[in-house]
């Protein structure tokens, strides 16, 4: 039995809505007493509070592995996450699923991994493994598995696949909570899929909601209905999708509710701040610090059943040190009754790792990558118009002529009018190159390439001419994955990502910042006008958020679900 030890601060209560100065008695990784010294706060003294959790997040997007996310993250103050590892099954499958797993395993952190739903995310692009109905049950049944991934099949759902409602049945036999993502969807169609078509007897004794959460709300009014209909909503603010503005005075009404996610956070983000900072930001905005902090951590521990300690005795001391609760700034985070981190050190070990991938993919030539005028047969074209900070995209139209170069009757980029060529190759096996164009990323020269394309993770680049494309997707290819930069054809830097082409194998910090030069150049030299460019390219080929995407096998319009071009 270890000897136990005291930290003392403000002690905040979330669930009595309290917060009195006293010390809290750590023994063999649990709070084994709570000592109030007296009955309110003390004017300058830190804060020790419970433990930030994010309550969906892939892991993968941080191009770290997860026990280098986890280096990261503990310092500010984030203990546990629900972690959808739907990014490397689709690449790697099982064994991806077994690898993240495994790895968050060797380090102090909580990570809640979840079975993932859709694998692929649709039949319309190529990915390099898939889950069967049967191999989501299997994960399922670890105890390591905490719930069923976000069921981005919602026309599955609505329309009773039978391989989509084994999934479901799978989760609501074992008691399994199951994530929803439903882009848009309202009104009876959403009370259908967050009751799964009433296929099945309800998860508890007090609701029919099946599908219970939902982090695709882009405005209030569709949170606000789903939330009528039952469902959970999480307030997500990534590197690429950010919805805490139009969302967070929700949680002034249904504090009971709401949770706070990252979804997606590369790692240039996440050395700078996490979950704290949108507690921060609501805090500042008026909401109840009380709500704030249940949003922030209690709700998700609740909700998922987490092993998680919220600050109360006989819990696991899962418990930060803040400086005050204004702006959150994490002084020490405390695992299991460890010290992870303190003052800006983190204390979560690098730990080595055999790379897992699948990546078959030779050289292209730029002969590849050309557009002929003589491919339509109408002058108008269909444009996909990415929106700065949001996931979902615009579909526009313009005069095919605007890009026409009349010497050769090519189509090619024409960043006057900020449209320029985009393209998804192929990565698991030899097949035509998808070409279109896109609008916003205001590039004045050079290209930008990334393995890290969701679901399927095929490569995706943009670019101003042909020749920078075919250079970033060649340094790419030469890595067997990663993110590259092309400054004019000839020059170039990547950053390879030789776990699954997603990841790397780097310390979380040196990884930071190496993504922070790359960015930094696409802005300052390549001249995009995006917060995160390298983060919108990979969401280009997601099919299944509306309205434009483009896969690996054409131009995809996600409202009506079939290829346009």
């Amino acid at each position: 039995m270890e000897q136990p030890f005291f930290v003392q601060g403000n002690i905040v209560d979330i669930q009595a809505k309290t917060i009195k100065f006293g010390t809290v008695e750590v023994q063999d990784g649990k709070i084994v007493g709570i000592h109030f010294l007296q009955e309110n706060a003390k004017e300058n003294e830190v804060y020790l509070m419970p433990g930030f959790v994010d309550s969906h997040v892939h892991i993968e997007s941080s191009l770290l592995i997860p026990s280098e996310f986890a280096k990261l993250a503990v310092l500010h103050g984030t203990v546990a996450t629900i972690s959808d590892p739907h990014e490397i099954a689709n690449v790697c499958g099982l064994k991806g699923v077994h690898f993240m797993i495994e790895n968050g395993k060797q380090v102090n952190f909580k990570f809640n991994f979840g079975a993932p739903s859709c694998v692929p995310a649709t039949i319309f692009e190529t990915a390099g493994d898939s889950l069967s109905s049967k191999e989501v049950h299997e994960l399922l049944q670890m105890p390591e598995i905490k719930y069923l991934s976000e069921m981005m099949n919602f026309p599955g759902v609505l329309n009773n696949d039978p391989e989509v409602l084994q999934k479901i049945q799978s989760a609501v036999a074992l008691g399994k909570p199951i994530d929803g993502h439903a882009p848009s969807l309202r009104g009876n169609d959403a009370k259908r899929y967050i009751q799964a078509n009433n296929n099945f007897e309800s998860i508890n004794t007090t609701s029919n909601v099946i599908i219970s959460t939902d982090h695709e709300c882009f405005t209030a009014e569709e949170a606000v209905d789903k939330l009528q209909h039952g469902m959970k909503i999480l307030i997500r603010e990534g590197s690429a999708a950010k919805n805490f503005d139009a969302l967070i005075d929700l949680l002034s009404i249904y504090e009971d509710d709401i949770m706070f996610c990252s979804d997606d956070k590369h790692p240039d983000s996440l050395v700078v701040n996490h979950i704290n900072a949108l507690c921060a930001r609501a805090v500042a905005k008026g909401v109840d610090v009380f709500k704030v902090l249940k949003a922030a951590s209690l709700n998700t521990i609740k909700h998922y059943k987490l092993d998680v300690g919220f600050l109360q005795i006989n819990q696991p001391a899962d418990f930060i040190v803040v400086n005050n609760l204004v702006d959150f700034a994490v002084k020490a985070t405390y695992i299991n009754g460890s010290l992870m981190a303190q003052n800006g050190l983190s204390f979560v070990q690098t730990v080595s790792i055999k790379p897992i991938n699948n990546f078959n993919c030779s050289p292209i030539v730029v002969q590849d990558l050309f557009v002929h005028a003589t491919d339509y047969t109408t002058n108008s074209l269909p444009v996909i118009e990415a929106l700065d900070g949001q996931l979902i995209t615009n579909k526009i139209n313009i005069d095919i002529d605007v890009l026409r170069c009349k010497a050769t009757n090519k189509l090619q980029s024409n960043t006057n009018v900020d449209v320029l060529k985009i393209v998804v190759v192929n990565r698991y096996h030899k097949a035509p190159i998808a070409k279109s164009f896109i609008k916003n990323f205001g590039l004045k020269k050079g290209a930008l390439a990334s393995s890290v394309a969701h679901d399927s993770h095929n490569i995706i680049a943009v670019g101003v001419d042909d020749e920078s494309l075919m250079l970033a997707i060649n340094l790419v290819i030469k890595e067997s994955g990663g993110i590259a930069i092309v400054f004019n054809g000839l020059e170039g830097e990547v950053l390879g990502l030789p776990v699954a082409g997603l990841m790397s194998d780097k310390d979380g910090f040196e990884v930071a910042k190496a993504y922070t030069t790359i960015d930094k150049l696409s802005k300052e030299v390549l001249g995009s006008t995006l917060q995160s460019p390298f983060m919108t390219l990979s969401f280009m080929a997601l099919l299944v958020i509306p309205s434009l995407k483009l896969s690996d096998k054409g131009l995809f319009d996600g409202n009506t679900f079939t290829f346009i071009q």
